[in-house]
């Protein structure tokens, strides 16, 4: 047991090479989170789908990447992040191949299903290996790296969605990850060290309520604005839903603070500070992320009329500031308060939305939008690192893959609630400043796709601008969680007793 309770150096080759491998599978898993909307015209015009068919092909994907992630995480503590990492990376190689040779939308949709949990096996052992494998004053500039990984694949990919549809097609999405996972595999198969394991009797019934609490929840929301938040099926109602799977959710955490054995989840994770204010953090993140994209990928297409690869290329700013700023914020997140560092972040962020959200209009210049993007690049880039960093700095090593689960299970719920929240206040706003448009316009402007009739740009770019307001409201908790993060232990020591980084491959 001694060698779970201090970081693994990752064997000859290091840990920043393993590293690499492990962030290639997860930037292919986050831009698969994104690059489908772009094909979702030709996947209907090709499987002769409806929309609300074709919408089951994000939302298995969504469901069953985040539903099993408390469960993927805690695998990896139990058979080691790396076997995970590996059955996950190709599961979702073998189900990309599938979805590419489907000939019709369900034969898609399940096979969408088998992606998303291989995306959930993978994401949590990222976090696991990082926690394990480098000392707690080093795993700064680790996490800015799987952090810029993130900001950058939002941008990625619509824009790589965009390329291949237009020259190769739709199918081509999918297509391009089987190379991908392959050489990913191989590296992580030579790259990645077998880290220690730790005997766990897995609680099944925690497993179960959890999965069944997940689904019902992250299904109701995420599907709430397809049924108006109204009626599904019968006496079945979206708030039905979302009501049992909170209760639920509450009956799984009474279980795991009763279970005297091995709990799922330990619920003493949440007794250090950090933890608990880095999930809450991260949340509103997840959620601000996700809801920022909708607003502003609309206004660009049906109102300036860009293309959808012009529009992902508003937010190049973004995504290069973002990346170029991880290795400095990665050691400054190593030297400095998490609060300081991610303050600046959760306060750059709502701030560049409020920006935009005054600036947007018909006829603004685009050089106008692109200043407020980069500020949002400025926040992404001050964001990711400290929080997730600060989440896991404390975590013991044998629950490490559990807290990397519940992380991400939290940002994933966050993302959720995100794109819900925001179709209800984009159609509320719609309604209120087009409520006289004709059929195209109104309340269901938007959802034929096409650049609207100029009569209606300015309450469209209107309605838009507000809707930005809401995930800039929603990230105000997340600044108010790291402005009382405590003081990292490995902070606390003396100077002299801190460890001398290691320098990062390649620098």
């Amino acid at each position: 047991m001694a060698a779970l309770r201090q970081p693994v150096t990752g064997g000859e080759v290091g840990p920043w090479p393993a590293l690499w491998a492990l962030v290639l599978g997860f930037f292919m898993i986050l831009v698969d989170s994104t690059i489908v909307s772009v094909a979702t015209p030709a996947i209907m015009a090709d499987l002769g789908a409806d929309v609300n068919a074709v919408v089951w092909v994000t939302s298995a994907y969504l469901l069953a990447y985040a539903v099993p992630l408390l469960v993927t995480g805690r695998l990896g503590d139990r058979f080691g992040p790396k076997r995970v990492y590996l059955a996950g990376l190709a599961t979702f190689t073998v189900a990309s191949l599938w979805c590419g040779l489907t000939g019709s939308v369900d034969q898609l949709v399940v096979a969408r299903i088998l992606q998303g949990l291989g995306a959930s096996m993978m994401t949590p052992q990222t976090m696991a290996v990082i926690t394990r494998t480098f000392p707690a004053d080093q795993r700064g500039r680790a996490m800015s790296l799987w952090g810029a990984v993130a900001g950058v694949a939002t941008l990625v990919g619509p824009i790589l969605g965009g390329i291949l549809i237009d020259g190769l097609g739709w199918e081509w999405i999918f297509f391009i990850n089987v190379p991908v996972g392959v050489v990913g595999f191989v590296l992580a198969v030579r790259l990645v060290p077998a880290l220690p394991t730790h005997v766990h009797r897995f609680d099944l019934l925690g497993v179960a309520l959890s999965a069944v609490g997940m689904f019902l929840l992250v299904f109701g929301i995420q599907e709430g604005q397809t049924y108006d938040w109204g009626t599904i099926a019968g006496p079945i109602s979206v708030w039905s839903l979302i009501g049992a799977g909170a209760v639920v959710l509450a009956l799984f955490l009474v279980w795991q603070a009763r279970n005297r054995g091995e709990p799922l989840v330990s619920l003493q994770l949440f007794r250090d500070r950090n933890f608990s204010l880095a999930n809450v953090a991260i949340t509103t993140v997840g959620f601000a992320v996700t809801a920022m994209a909708f607003p502003l990928m609309l206004y660009a297409q049906q109102v300036r009329g860009l293309s959808p690869t012009g529009s992902a290329l508003l937010l190049a700013p973004m995504a290069v500031i973002a990346g170029g700023l991880a290795p400095f914020v990665g050691r400054l997140t190593d030297r400095a308060h998490p609060r300081v560092v991610a303050g600046v972040g959760l306060l750059s962020f709502p701030v560049a939305l409020v920006w935009l959200a005054a600036v947007l209009g018909p006829d603004v210049p685009i050089w106008q939008l692109l200043l407020p993007i980069a500020l949002l690049g400025i926040a992404n880039g001050f964001m990711w690192a400290p929080i997730s960093t600060t989440a896991t700095r404390n975590l013991p090593m044998t629950r490490a893959g559990a807290g990397s689960g519940v992380y991400n299970t939290t940002r994933q719920v966050g993302a959720v609630l995100g794109s819900a929240g925001i179709a209800a206040v984009m159609q509320s706003r719609l309604a209120a400043l087009l409520p006289a448009a004709p059929a195209s316009g109104g309340a269901e402007a938007g959802a034929g796709g096409g650049v609207l009739p100029p009569a209606l740009h300015e309450g469209f770019s209107a309605a838009m601008a507000q809707s930005l307001l809401l995930p800039a409201a929603v990230l105000v908790i997340g600044l108010v969680a790291v402005l009382c993060f405590a003081t990292p232990e490995h902070l606390r020591r003396p100077q002299t007793a801190r460890r001398t980084p290691a320098p990062v491959a390649g620098q």
